[in-house]
């Protein structure tokens, strides 16, 4: 999906990179594929309007349908972010924007595991999934790129054993201090339900690594909280991948087999919607938290503007900064779960979160999904 061009060529002054989860999912395989086969889709409109005004170089997409021909992703980029949208005021068309490289990462939604996960009695359903999901292929995520993907070097870990991380969270029944999964299949559950991604992005002379996942939300299980230490370990598998000690680390092992983390001199930016908040909400914190005040990563606090959150400001409840929130789930003010997290050797020149106040006729866009799309502008090298 990479067409011809020389990693040689000048780096713009400026890249931008955007994490967006459009909730761009259906109740059946190919409903979203059918949806987009036209520029008619009110829901991508909204969507296309909003990448059309922030313009990331470099987006990942969360919550879009996954097929091995990755035709959801190309209608997408063809049929939407390609054409032309009305400006909010409907004063003129926004430019278009192409994306020549895109990768569409397989997921591990609505794959049957064969096994009863949840212990309700049945089998085949979402939740025996190795990643809820009610079909194949839903809530997966797509790269899209200005600049060409280094496909043969994409890691994925779709098949990585969620009991193979050290320390990993298994989650105990406390009726009875066991184990909520037998051994057999705690030994075969997989750690990532959606996947784990590493996209080296030619950027001019530099590469660019996307780290990109969607770990599951912490909530919608029993007080075993088997979500919620999945949650936790989805986001600290992260933590190792960047640890000093990565490399060594033989338990690390892609889906083509390969061990370790990354290098410790590459750039990267950690993205993705990662349902966790590191102040407000029902998750473990400490992985997320752990990611942020991470050595190799320079958290940036992507921030909607000030009078932009003044409303929300007003009826928040949680305990950190409401102009850091990037997704509302009907709380007060929102949550902190969408981020982009550059590491720490990158010249990070701006940020922001995209949540136009209610008075702002691009307001009417952001309806198309319960999360913001986050940014930040790097200065590439050279």
């Amino acid at each position: 999906m990479a067409q011809n061009q020389s990693a040689s060529e000048l780096a713009p002054p400026h890249v931008r990179v955007a994490t967006y989860n459009v909730s761009l999912y259906g109740k059946r395989a190919g409903e979203i594929t059918e949806r987009l086969a036209d520029s008619s889709d009110e829901q991508a409109k909204r969507i296309a309007s909003i990448v059309q005004t922030v313009r990331p170089d470099i987006l990942l997409v969360n919550e879009l349908d996954f097929q091995n021909d990755a035709l959801p992703a190309k209608r997408l980029a063809t049929n939407y972010f390609a054409v032309g949208q009305p400006n909010a005021d409907a004063s003129g068309m926004l430019q278009p924007i192409t994306y020549p490289y895109l990768y569409s990462a397989a997921s591990n939604t609505g794959l049957d595991s064969g096994t009863d996960l949840n212990q309700d009695g049945k089998l085949g359903t979402g939740n025996d999934a190795w990643g809820y999901g009610v079909y194949p292929g839903q809530y997966a995520m797509t790269v899209f790129s200005r600049f060409p993907i280094d496909d043969d070097s994409i890691r994925t870990f779709q098949t990585l054993r969620w009991a193979s991380m050290p320390g990993a969270l298994q989650p105990i029944d406390p009726s009875t201090q066991s184990s909520y999964y037998e051994n057999e299949t705690w030994n075969r559950l997989r750690l990532s339900s959606k996947n784990h991604i590493d996209v080296p992005i030619h950027i001019g002379q530099q590469v660019l690594h996307v780290l990109a996942s969607h770990p599951t939300p912490p909530v919608f299980d029993g007080p075993e909280d088997r979500n919620g230490a999945r949650n936790h370990d989805e986001i600290a598998f992260w933590n190792h991948y960047l640890s000093d000690a990565a490399a060594k680390q033989q338990w690390i092992v892609d889906d083509e087999g390969n061990t370790g983390g990354l290098a410790p001199d590459a750039s990267f930016v950690v993205m993705g919607d990662l349902n966790a908040d590191p102040d407000d909400g029902d998750g473990r914190r400490a992985a997320i938290r752990q990611l942020i005040e991470h050595p190799r990563v320079n958290d940036v606090r992507p921030r909607v503007d000030d009078q932009d959150a003044a409303k929300r400001r007003a009826r928040y409840r949680g305990t950190g900064d409401v102009r850091t929130k990037t997704a509302d789930f009907g709380r007060g003010g929102g949550m902190r779960v969408d981020y982009v997290l550059p590491s720490s050797n990158l010249d990070v020149t701006d940020s922001g979160v995209f949540w136009p106040a209610s008075d702002q006729p691009e307001s009417r866009w952001v309806g198309a999904s319960d999360h913001r799309m986050v940014w930040i502008d790097v200065k590439p090298e050279g």
